[in-house]
């Protein structure tokens, strides 16, 4: 609700907040130290509003004195990443150059008129959150980073404290017992899934053209939610598994857990981005399709996917041997089976709510549960795919095994997960889905050993993991 009016007499902008609640809050930067901010505002010319445009605008003097016009205050302390000084700030008609506005969807000549290569002011205003990507890619990224952290010191210690045994025998590392390495190592094999995820996002984002942009937006929002989200369930379940030592705050739980709890809010609410990925999704069918209404893209989603449903039933549906089971592409065809129904199922529940009268937003907050839904399902869909392509680039023979195994799990789990869905679909029958359980279990005890290696594997440095339990191992064998 900011305003940015143009005045063509001076050749200035007049920044304006109307009223406290149009207010920019949680400015990074912004309370103690931030001098020139990047401000989205409504440009107004001749009476017209043009839409949200980016400003230049100049907060602070260069001795950090709050420039006349300008109202800033701190936020107060956080949960955590205290390092940052977020503030509020608002504007009383504070004048900028016409040259501060950031031209490269827009312009403003010094008569006062507007020109812009984009004809739609949405379109125009979602081409420039574009920039917001990166801000995407790198929270997916440090969240991947604090779930690599976590399981390094869980699996460790894991590995290390010993308890429990047979009558007359030593006590066993608690990673030898089934429970744990169900809640620990479908949560590692995620995380290096997420990995080969976010670093195939990196090199689209730093090297796409403009024609991927719209999918690298979906990617990255994404896969924002994704991680951010397994983060946290990934740091619950490890500081659990640490018992007594994971509640020391010298094991660094609470201050990653303090310092990422963000990760599912800025950037983004992540509710709100596996929406945008839904929407992507349905708006690149629309684009696919051609000159289809929507009831063709519905009807030819259905058949689309009714005949990938055929190709796996009825003796996929009972197939239960282990060849089957650990195939690549059975695990691909049933995640991107179960994305492409949810996407055509999602669109005729739409379309039914809007022929029936319902106002287009109220029709999708109707059925708001199945969009999230779809874009989970469709961002599990590439994790695998990813995930599977690092495979068939590691060396062989070596590491290519271990990763396969590990690959196997995500799988497993994925589809374990989701067994309820599959079993209702018609997809699987129980027996089909006893087996997944049963190989999930065996996945999970054969890579118990390799555990503490695939942890290793991520490379942190000592000085940077810092926490006392991920050593205890290393320091009773020294």
């Amino acid at each position: 609700e900011t305003t940015a009016t143009y005045d063509a007499a001076t050749q200035e902008f007049i920044v304006h907040t109307p009223h406290p609640l149009a207010r920019k809050d949680w400015i990074g930067n912004a309370a103690l130290h931030g001098r020139l901010a990047t401000v989205f505002a409504q440009l107004i010319s001749g009476g017209r509003r043009y839409g949200v445009h980016a400003f230049l605008v100049w907060i602070r003097d260069e001795a950090g004195r709050t420039l006349p016009g300008v109202t800033i205050e701190d936020c107060g302390a956080k949960v955590g990443l205290n390092g940052v000084d977020n503030g509020r700030i608002s504007f009383d008609h504070v004048r900028i150059s016409r040259d501060n506005l950031l031209d490269r969807f827009a312009t403003m000549s010094p008569s006062g008129e507007y020109a812009s290569p984009i004809a739609s002011e949405g379109r125009r205003f979602f081409t420039m959150l574009g920039t917001l990507v990166a801000g995407r890619v790198s929270v997916a990224a440090a969240a991947v980073s604090a779930s690599k952290s976590a399981l390094a010191i869980g699996i460790r210690y894991a590995a290390y404290r010993r308890q429990f045994g047979p009558d007359g025998h030593a006590e066993r590392p608690i990673l030898d017992y089934l429970a744990l390495q169900r809640t620990l190592l479908p949560r590692l094999a995620t995380t290096y899934g997420l990995h080969f995820a976010v670093r195939d996002l990196q090199r689209r984002f730093a090297t796409g053209g403009e024609d991927e942009q719209p999918e690298i937006e979906v990617l990255a929002a994404g896969l924002k939610a994704v991680a951010s989200t397994h983060n946290l369930e990934t740091l619950q379940a490890c500081r659990e598994a640490c018992g007594g030592q994971g509640y020391l705050a010298e094991n660094r739980f609470g201050r990653l857990r303090d310092d990422t709890d963000v990760f599912t809010t800025f950037e983004g609410a992540n509710l709100v981005l596996l929406q945008l990925v839904a929407k992507g999704l349905l708006s690149q069918y629309r684009r696919d399709m051609g000159d289809l209404n929507v009831w063709g893209i519905v009807r030819h989603l259905a058949e689309r996917a009714g005949t990938r449903m055929a190709s796996l039933n009825p003796v996929t549906a009972r197939r239960t041997d282990e060849d089957h089971l650990l195939d690549p592409d059975f695990h691909q065809a049933v995640l991107d089976w179960r994305a492409e129904r949810l996407l055509s199922t999602v669109a005729a529940r739409l379309k039914a709510r809007i022929d029936d009268g319902t106002d287009s937003f109220d029709a999708l907050n109707e059925v708001q549960d199945h969009v999230v839904e779809l874009a989970l399902a469709h961002m599990d869909r590439v994790i695998l795919a990813r995930f599977h392509e690092g495979v068939l680039r590691a060396p062989a023979p070596g590491l290519s095994e271990v990763l396969k195994t590990l690959y196997e799990l995500y799988a497993l789990s994925t589809l374990e997960r989701h067994r309820g869905w599959f079993l209702e679909s018609g997809l699987m029958e129980a027996g089909k889905t006893q087996a997944i359980r049963a190989l999930v279990n065996a996945r999970c005890r054969d890579l118990a050993e390799h555990a503490v290696l695939l942890v290793d594997a991520f490379g942190i440095p000592d000085a940077l993991l810092e926490a006392p339990a991920a050593f205890m191992g290393r320091d009773a064998r020294a």
